[in-house]
């Protein structure tokens, strides 16, 4: 199971349904944390992530065992993320699509 830490904001954004897509960066950690667990296709010089592949994760709003947590059915893709959801303009982002919430805890 992966389990994402998230800032209280997109947590309740999330949890009201208002926000369908968290946002991570393009960046060594995130390379071998959501490819490996979203199960990415290595061919050598370039990998490719299937945008329909669905998978839980967790987002706690906070680092804690007892932070508020939601569990969520995600995609992965990659893309631009939108500013009203937190991203910068114009820069790509590792995009977990929400597409289904299971359950707050």
């Amino acid at each position: 199971m992966l389990i994402l830490p998230i800032k209280k904001k997109w947590f309740d954004m999330i949890k009201i349904g208002e926000k369908k897509e968290e946002y991570r960066e393009i960046k060594p950690y995130y390379d071998k944390r959501l490819l490996k667990y979203f199960e990415y296709t290595d061919y050598g010089t370039f990998k490719v992530i299937n945008p329909y592949k669905e998978k839980t994760v967790i987002f706690r709003n906070g680092y804690s065992h007892n932070s508020p947590q939601i569990k969520c059915l995600c995609s992965l893709d990659m893309g631009i993320g939108k500013k009203e959801w937190g991203a910068e303009e114009g820069k790509a982002y590792y995009i977990l699509r929400i597409k289904e919430i299971f359950r707050e805890k």
